[in-house]
């Protein structure tokens, strides 16, 4: 592999917390502190932001980052990101959600490696255990069944698996961390793929490519972080980024 790309996704627009990307932690735009964590990965040889929007590139651009203007009617920052391979060649494309301003670097390591170790791969992702009952029943953290050698088997916004035998959280519970890795021949083809119907009900974008028969390689989060998703999100990061 010659090369490892961080393309960052972001918009304006959001239904559970608008203008979100620029939300201020600490005093700093939510995507700027994203895109500050991302650098700090050993593995990237770039970091692109891909957005459509000019506030975001411009304040992207006052940090000393580099932006990729992208369309405004991408369904997901999947299709995003798959606009800027067309552009940008490289071997592996590293999703990074603008929504994690604490995201550990190793995490996107770890995404590198796996994508480095298995080259029959099209795309991985990164799990975390779910401890919380409250985690496990809200609809923001999705959560992942795997298969015995490590590929997802099903993401939802629902808890699963469903647990018949009580409440608490079934051993071994996993939430989706939102780093992907993608192959690059995989990603070109992605964005030509009508989003199915498992996608459009979840809203979740990785159900897509396995609605198409993809798998997905699904490993360890060396540092789960927390991900803003609400405004109440927000307030506990920046509590978080004042500690």
């Amino acid at each position: 592999m010659n090369s490892a790309i961080a393309v960052i996704p972001a918009r304006f627009g959001s239904t559970r917390l608008p203008g979100k990307a620029l939300a201020k932690i600490g005093g700093v735009p939510m995507i700027v502190r994203v895109w500050q964590q991302t650098r700090k990965a050993r593995s990237l040889h770039r970091v692109l932001i891909a957005t459509d929007d000019e506030r975001i590139a411009g304040a992207v651009r006052a940090a000393g980052g580099e932006v990729e203007m992208t369309a405004s009617s991408h369904p997901s920052g999947t299709d995003r990101i798959a606009e800027v391979a067309r552009r940008v060649p490289a071997d592996v494309y590293v999703n990074v959600q603008g929504d994690q301003p604490f995201i550990a670097p190793q995490d996107i390591d770890a995404v590198v490696k796996i994508m480095t170790a298995e080259p029959s791969l099209s795309m991985a992702t990164l799990s975390a255990p779910i401890v919380d009952l409250d985690e496990w029943r809200n609809p923001n953290k999705v959560k992942i069944v795997c298969d015995n050698q490590g590929y997802a088997l099903y993401f939802s916004r629902s808890p699963i698996p469903f647990f018949r035998d009580g409440a608490a959280v079934p051993r071994g519970a996993l939430r989706h961390v939102a780093v992907y890795g993608y192959r690059g021949d995989f990603l070109l083809s992605f964005g030509a793929l009508a989003p199915g119907r498992l996608e459009q009900t979840e809203k979740l974008e990785q159900l897509r490519a396995m609605e198409h028969g993809y798998q997905i390689r699904v490993v360890a989060s060396v540092a789960p972080s927390l991900e803003v998703d609400t405004p109440e999100d927000l307030t506990r990061a920046n509590i978080e980024a004042a500690g």
